[in-house]
């Protein structure tokens, strides 16, 4: 389906031809028809699966723009992400006269929210307990509320959020729609959807087994006491320009970054114990390529949306294959290939075994390289990018250039030259 075959105005029709959409994603295709007819959803998809446009459209489809009193609210888990969907619907309505959005969260001062609150907003884009702070202050009144969309459900519930949650649905008007979208659903997501939604369609789309062929997936088994000399030899060894390195625990984020730092690579970290403004400074320097080895936290990491991945480094074992997925996620964005690597301890071999179960693309174990073999593993990664590019780019210009210098040698050895200029470059 095409965003023009739906049932929404022309000023909507118009902003997401501007945001370079026109195809529908699954969750999309699933979800906008029903929820423009009113119904309550539940949308089971992945990171990067399109959510924001599934929900945003029904939302702003329902905006009275007359009436300057918040009409929706939005709750996401992080300060990163609520920036993100506020950025997304601000896009959404930009061909909308006079809509306002705006994205509430914890340290930004309460006093500017306040202000832009008292001139009126129409949908409210914020962090649960943000959002409590402001309607316990009296800054922000839910009598109006339409529409209230719960993005990462599951995120919220993990870091705490349930009992902010409830209290936000249960003060909103019952004739509310409400949207709720996360990658799983844990029981207490089902609580809340029983409890808070009215006979609401479920939508579960498998990005998963659709997104992970396009990622190329090593596990190493390695002593506990070698992870990080092999950490360093793997880094080496793929030779990579944006690296995101995930650990289950702050405590493991410090000591990764703390020693590759000493090591002169170019990295920093992210995670809960920070300020908001170091991870603000933080993400921004990963978005634009000032360090090129991020590592982080799951929850640290949320709301961090990059295309340019190259590899994800699981340097302990997610939790579960749903992580695992998330993870895995952030490479391969935009019909790209990625490489995700697993580093595998004794004492997380049963997460392992278990994660590989549920994975329907085989994660291929491997010993990790000696310093010897990471020569030939670079050249093969170069070599491997190469094939991708003859495959899928346009090389008549390049070709025309080769024909005309190389009538006297062979182009095997050409290849080789030119292997061997980047490797010694």
């Amino acid at each position: 389906m095409n965003f023009n075959d739906l049932n929404i105005s022309n000023e909507i029709k118009d902003s997401i031809e501007k945001m370079g959409f026109s195809k529908l994603t699954p969750i999309q295709n699933q979800a906008i028809p029903p929820a423009l007819k009113g119904l309550d959803i539940i949308g089971q998809a992945q990171t990067g699966s399109g959510k924001t446009l599934a929900f945003g459209i029904p939302v702003l489809s329902k905006i009275f723009l007359p009436d300057k009193s918040p009409q929706a609210i939005i709750l996401c888990p992080t300060r990163e992400l609520c920036m993100q969907v506020a950025g997304e619907i601000e896009k959404l309505g930009s061909k909308m006269k006079k809509f306002k959005v705006l994205a509430v969260y914890g340290g930004q001062p309460i006093g500017k929210q306040t202000r832009v609150l008292k001139k009126g907003v129409h949908v409210v884009v914020g962090t649960p307990g943000r959002v409590i702070d402001h309607i316990e202050r009296g800054n922000l009144d839910l009598i109006g509320i339409e529409s209230v969309v719960l993005d990462e459900a599951d995120e919220m519930l993990e870091m705490g959020f349930r009992e902010d949650i409830e209290k936000i649905l249960a003060g909103t008007p019952v004739q509310r729609q409400t949207l709720l979208f996360s990658a799983t659903m844990p029981d207490e997501i089902r609580h809340i959807a029983e409890k808070y939604q009215k006979n609401p369609k479920f939508i579960k789309i498998a990005d998963k087994k659709r997104n992970i062929p396009k990622i190329t997936q090593y596990a190493f088994k390695c002593n506990i006491k070698e992870k990080f000399d092999g950490l360093t030899r793997l880094i080496e060894a793929y030779d990579v320009n944006l690296a995101l390195i995930f650990c289950n625990t702050k405590k493991s984020v410090d000591y990764v970054a703390k020693h590759l730092k000493k090591m002169e690579f170019s990295v920093d970290s992210l995670h809960g114990d920070m300020t908001q403004k170091t991870r603000d400074k933080v993400m921004n320097k990963f978005k634009n390529g000032n360090i090129n080895i991020l590592v982080a936290t799951d929850v640290a990491a949320r709301g961090l949306d990059i295309d340019d991945v190259d590899v994800i480094i699981n340097y302990d074992v997610p939790q579960n294959h749903d992580d695992y997925v998330h993870r895995i996620g952030r490479t391969a964005r935009a019909g790209k290939t990625g490489l995700a690597i697993m580093l595998v301890s004794r004492d997380e071999t049963s997460r392992f075994i278990n994660i590989q179960k549920v994975n329907n693309v085989k994660i291929i174990e491997r010993e990790l390289p000696t310093h010897a073999e990471i020569s030939t593993i670079k050249n093969r990664e170069i070599l491997k990018k190469a094939t991708n590019i003859v495959k899928n780019e346009n090389l008549e210009e390049y070709l025309n250039s080769v024909r005309e210098y190389s009538s006297n040698e062979s182009y095997l050895e050409i290849t080789a030259a030119l292997l061997k200029m980047m490797r010694e470059k």
